[in-house]
């Protein structure tokens, strides 16, 4: 009889795939720009939105290499995309943390910038696209990175707790331009990285953070459409 391979420890993926991982981001951030610079665009509203949605694609194709590829295991089930309990519970907490980053941004004071989404929003077909990428898409392609890919590795060298603040660090950095380099922003934004890393550590599946990550974004877009709708009928 074949004896069984024993099972790998877990992440059995490296710093090194990490290291890959990182030094992937300059060419496909270049390679994306040539694609958005080459091809004529209908607006910069839809060139931007182009080159995310390229961005997180191939990220997600390398990712994709050196996690089942590269070691010949499940993509999904290694980065921990399983069914979880209490589903409803994290649907709800999404919403409840949006208003409680909300409350807090009124502590600290942080300054009100101007969307971006605005920018990207001129009919009915671009709300929707726009919830869509904002609601489903961007949180899957960011839990699957932060809380899937890297957060594991960070809690097999120092510890799940610690390892849910250091990889909320890069979370919030990445959202830097968007707000403008606030730090009252960039720790809010911090604050929720940290929330979604204590949700995957306990229900061990990153689609629960993911859940979370969904109903956190939904609620702030929607609060943003209905603020618009008032300042345009006032």
């Amino acid at each position: 009889m074949t004896p069984e391979p024993e099972p790998r420890e877990y992440p059995f993926w490296t710093y090194e795939d990490l290291g890959l991982f990182i030094g992937s981001l300059i060419p496909i951030f270049f390679l994306a720009w040539v694609v958005v610079s080459i091809f004529p665009m209908p607006s910069p509203a839809v060139r931007a939105l182009i080159y995310q949605s390229l961005v997180y694609v191939s990220l997600l194709g390398v990712m994709y290499l050196l996690v089942a590829w590269r070691y010949r295991e499940p993509f999904w089930r290694s980065l921990c995309w399983v069914p979880f309990r209490l589903p409803f519970l994290c649907a709800a907490a999404g919403p409840a943390l949006a208003f409680a980053i909300s409350y807090l941004g009124g502590i600290l004071r942080a300054p009100p910038v101007p969307s971006p989404i605005e920018a990207l929003i001129s009919d009915r077909r671009s709300v929707v696209v726009m919830m869509l990428f904002l609601t489903v898409v961007g949180p899957i392609f960011e839990e699957l990175t932060f809380r899937g890919f890297l957060f594991p590795l960070l809690a097999r060298t120092v510890g799940p707790w610690i390892g849910i603040l250091l990889a909320a660090l890069p979370f919030a950095v990445i959202h830097g331009p968007q707000y403008r380099w606030s730090w009252q922003q960039i720790t809010l934004v911090g604050l929720a990285g940290v929330f979604f890393g204590v949700v995957r550590y306990k229900a061990k599946s990153t689609a629960a953070a993911t859940l979370v990550h969904m109903g956190y974004n939904a609620t702030f877009f929607i609060g943003f459409m209905v603020q618009k709708s008032l300042n345009i009928d006032m």
